[in-house]
Formats: structure tokens, sequence, C-alpha cells
């Protein structure tokens, strides 16, 4: 490695530095791809239309048990993930489009605001940035993790690559690259390439800013919609992070930023992100703030969490507020104490629990003293082919001691994360619903047709274990820092309400085999080491 290249590694999850977006499947999305999968195999050969009941945005793992351990492998950058598929396909793509069906989010009418898309199952959530001269548009997850912000390059061949719109020289007359490399470790690898600098356009805004054009992406990425990262932690990684330069810009009254996101099962997106204020109209009553106790993390100290009255007594840690996460994550035994308030719990691991399918009562999240109800909506999950249904709680500890928040709790509240006053802030979430006079339609009605453009049959690699790996979106560091060796691999899929239809035609041997491989894969289920179950 050459002495001015620039490393960052996911770091133990005890270290400190920012915690960010945290893939995990758990066992009920797992079988709900299964059961598709299967219906593939029965008529692949006839030819089949049917509808797509959701998108992975990482492929199933192996087993169930496993699954438990896959979002918290994804939480270091999102923290790990299993490998994807091999292909023969050829990725060096002169120019790509974005392959990934978005939910498109209403358009704000708020200053410095922009719509928050999604993948349409909850659980990624992105902006739409243009880059460069010529307004290249790409799709860059919100990341309250992230130190640095990257994007994926016109030069990269990577398969993950070929599933995304990019960036490079061609796109931008005002690109200047840097005499620096930078490197990201994730769970199955790394994104690596050059840092440049070009003007960046959010909400309105424009800045020249220095981010990271990947030329090499790791496998992580096959399953995600976005095509990079918007670095939004506190501190900054290999570069400065956007809110920061934000800032430094002088565009920004006020280091800080809202956030309201939607739910896809609502029917509509209004989500949004404003910068350097708060929008009034997208929260009722007052916000409730908690100081961050130390370091340079989005992390507060959470007073209890409860269940139809009962206190669980699972405070007085950290909770760590991540917008890259999906779910929510704690030590099993706080994990445990909360389930043990909850009638009908049960858990044969200690990690993943079942709750009652007819709950309607909410969990309830307390900070500084103020209570956040959080709808059963969010933290349970729909009934597997037992008639059970999974909490969205789940016994990882992710960060030692502590808990992680993700969108299973934000997707509840108004969040108002303030640099300057080192605070986080939350109100109640105001009613908006289709009455907007902008709001979006999802793109998921669309049709994706199956061609056979590889003749390759695609193969998975096995996990090396059940354990939690980093991954996606960790904890960032500069200089030679090695990441600390971790196992297990990570994934994520998530349920989609309405998706598009997808024609399997047969044909040669590797039709139906290649019919979902490469681009496909982004839009279906890849879950058999062979494809034999498709």
């Amino acid at each position: 490695m050459r002495p001015n290249t620039v490393l960052l590694a996911p770091l133990a999850l005890f270290a400190s530095g920012a915690v960010a977006f945290y893939p995990y499947t758990p066992p009920w999305l797992k079988e709900l791809e299964e059961h598709n999968a299967g219906e593939a195999k029965r008529s692949a050969d006839n030819g089949l239309t049917f509808e797509i009941k959701r998108k992975p945005f990482r492929r199933a793992p192996p087993s169930q048990e496993e699954k438990a351990a896959w979002q918290a492998a994804l939480l270091a950058h999102k923290y790990g993930e299993q490998t994807p598929p091999s292909t023969n396909q050829d990725a060096s793509i002169a120019k790509r489009d974005n392959q990934f069906h978005i939910m498109q989010a209403a358009d704000p009418d708020e200053p410095n605001t922009v719509g928050l898309d999604q993948d349409g199952t909850d659980y990624s959530y992105f902006v739409q940035a243009e880059l460069g001269s010529k307004k290249t548009k790409l799709y860059m997850l919100v990341d309250t993790g992230a130190g640095s912000s990257w994007v994926m390059g016109s030069s990269c061949t990577t398969q993950a690559c070929s599933l995304h719109d990019s960036f490079g020289p061609g796109d931008s007359d005002t690109l200047k690259t840097s005499s620096k490399d930078f490197s990201i470790a994730y769970g199955s690898g790394s994104v690596s390439g050059s840092l440049v600098n070009d003007t960046i356009s959010v909400a309105g805004m424009s800045l020249t800013y220095q981010f990271g054009l990947a030329s090499k992406t790791s496998s992580d990425f096959v399953h995600f919609a976005f095509d990079g990262i918007l670095g939004m932690s506190m501190n900054s990684g290999a570069n400065e992070n956007f809110l920061s330069a934000l800032n430094g810009a002088g565009l920004l009254d006020k280091n800080i930023f809202s956030v309201a996101l939607s739910r896809a099962s609502d029917g509509y997106n209004n989500g949004e992100i404003t910068f350097g204020s708060t929008n009034p109209s997208r929260y009722n009553g007052d916000i409730t703030y908690t100081s961050i106790d130390a370091g340079t993390d989005w992390s507060i100290p959470l007073d209890d969490m409860s269940y139809n009255g009962k206190k669980g007594g699972v405070g007085g840690i950290n909770a760590y507020i991540d917008t890259g996460t999906s779910y929510m994550f704690g030590p099993s035994k706080n994990v445990k104490a909360l389930h043990a308030v909850i009638s009908g719990a049960q858990s044969s691991d200690g990690i993943t629990w079942t709750v009652p399918c007819d709950t309607t009562t909410p969990l309830v999240v307390t900070f500084s003293g103020v209570d956040f109800p959080i709808s059963p909506k969010d933290w349970i999950s729909p009934k597997d082919s037992s008639g059970k249904c999974t909490s969205n709680v789940y016994g990882y500890e992710v960060v030692s001691g502590s808990w992680l928040f993700g969108d299973t709790f934000l997707k509840n509240v108004y969040a108002v994360f303030d640099k300057d006053e080192k605070r986080i802030g939350f109100a109640k979430l105001a009613n908006a619903g289709p009455g907007n006079k902008n709001i979006a339609t999802t793109t998921d009605t669309s049709t994706a047709t199956a061609t056979a453009a590889n003749t390759g049959t695609a193969t998975f690699d096995a996990p090396s274990s059940t354990q939690p790996a980093m991954g996606l979106s960790g904890q960032e560091t500069t200089g030679a820092a090695q990441p600390t060796q971790t196992t297990g691999s990570g994934a994520t899929s998530l349920l989609r309400n309405g998706g598009p239809t997808l024609v399997l035609f047969h044909g040669d041997t590797h039709g139906k085999h290649s019919a979902l491989t490469a681009r496909l894969c982004s839009a279906y289920i890849c879950i058999n080491e062979s494809f034999e179950a498709i």
C-alpha cells in the first residue's frame, strides 16, 4: 500500500467510532424467500408469471439460525454479508443504470430539505444527489454512522457496480483526482478507489466536496439500491463528512439535520431530511433533547423500555441512533428482560423472540423522561408459515454494552441530530398522508422480464460462521489500521408489499438459472447455492 493510502477499517465493536448501515435478515423473511423460490421451481420449465413478494437487499442466509447473525453482521456499515453469486457476466459496461426499484419520496416544500427515497421495504433510506458539472444523479444512503462519503466509479467492473449508476471523469468537467487512495473494509471485502473533489448538490445546496470514487466494491452491495454512501456521523473519516462540509461552506445556520422516515406499508412516501433546521409541519408538540453522553457518536443514554405499562429495566446504557440500520439490537440479557414483560414472548436462542401476532400494544422507548411508542406495525413481523410472528428487537450486542436503534424506532419519531449542542432530539411524528399534493408513488409496479443474458451457472459461497461479522457501515479509522478479525457474514432482504412481476422463461439448460443472475438477482430472490431451488 502506498504511504499516502487512507485505510478505513471496521474496528472491534467495543472501540470508539461510528456505527452504521447494518443489514439483517430474520428467519421469517428467509422462509418467505424459500417459499417464493419453490413456487418458481415448480413452474420454471413452462414459464410462470407471478408477483414478487420481496426484494432482497442481501441474499437469504443458509439457515434460520444464521439469519439472526446477519443483520448483526452488517451493522458495521451496516455492520457484514454473505458472498453473492459469481457469474460470467462482463461488468465493464460503458454506461450503467441503477437496476433497483425505488419508492420515490414527495418533493418537500421546505428549504434545505430533500425527500428520502427508499427501497419499498423500509430497509434503507437515501437521497438523490447530483454530482459534477453535468449533475449526474446517484442515490446515496443517509448514514449517521459513516464518517466518509463515496460513490461507485465508472471504472468499477465488479458485479455490484454493474447494477448501479456510477460517476467518473466522463460525467464531469470539474472532477479533480487527489493523490490519495481510500479503502473501506466490509464484511465480505472492501470498497476502494481514489479520493476526488467535485461539486455535490443535495437539497438545493451545492458545494465542492471530497469523496471516494470506488473502482472496486464489496459484494455486500449487490443487493442494495443505493449507489454510494453520504457520511453523516459526528466525526470525519478519510474525508470530511457531509454535515461538516455543509457547515464549513457556510450553507447552514446551524450544524444540525432532521429526519422523518416513511413506512412503505402506508402506501405513500413523504420521508425527508432537512439540513440546518427542523420542519415544524412534520412533528407535533415539543422536541425532547438528550445530550450525547461522551465520545463522538450519535448515541445517547436510554432511560428504559416498556410494554403495556410494565418496565423492562433495560436502560442505563447508551443507544446508538442509526438511520442505516433496519431493526433494533441489544445485549441478549437486556433483550431477554424486555421480552419478559411481553405476554407470550418466547425464544429458543435468546436472539430471536416470537410474540403473539394479534398484539396491538406498542413498545415504548423512554429518553429524558419522555415516552416514544413504537407501533406494532414496526416491532412485530408478519406471520410465518407456522402462524408465528417475530419481534424486531433482536438479542445481538452489535455495539458492546449498548443498544442500537434503527428504522424500527425511527419510523415512529421525528429525529433531530444536533452536532452544535451535541444532542439528539425526538418528537411525535405528525400525521401526513396521501392528501399531500406531492406524494409520489412507488415504481414497484413495473414489470421485470427475465432474459438469458448469461450462460454460466451462478453459485454462492457458504458463510464461514454463524457469528455476526462487521460489515457495511462500520467504524472507521484512518492510517494503516487493520480491521479486527471477525467471522461470519451478513445478509438481509425485506418484505415487499406488492412488487413487480417476474416472468421466467423456459429454454436452454442454463436459461432458467441465468434468468435470476446479475441484475435480476437484485430484484428477486437468490438463495440456493446452485440455483437448483429456482
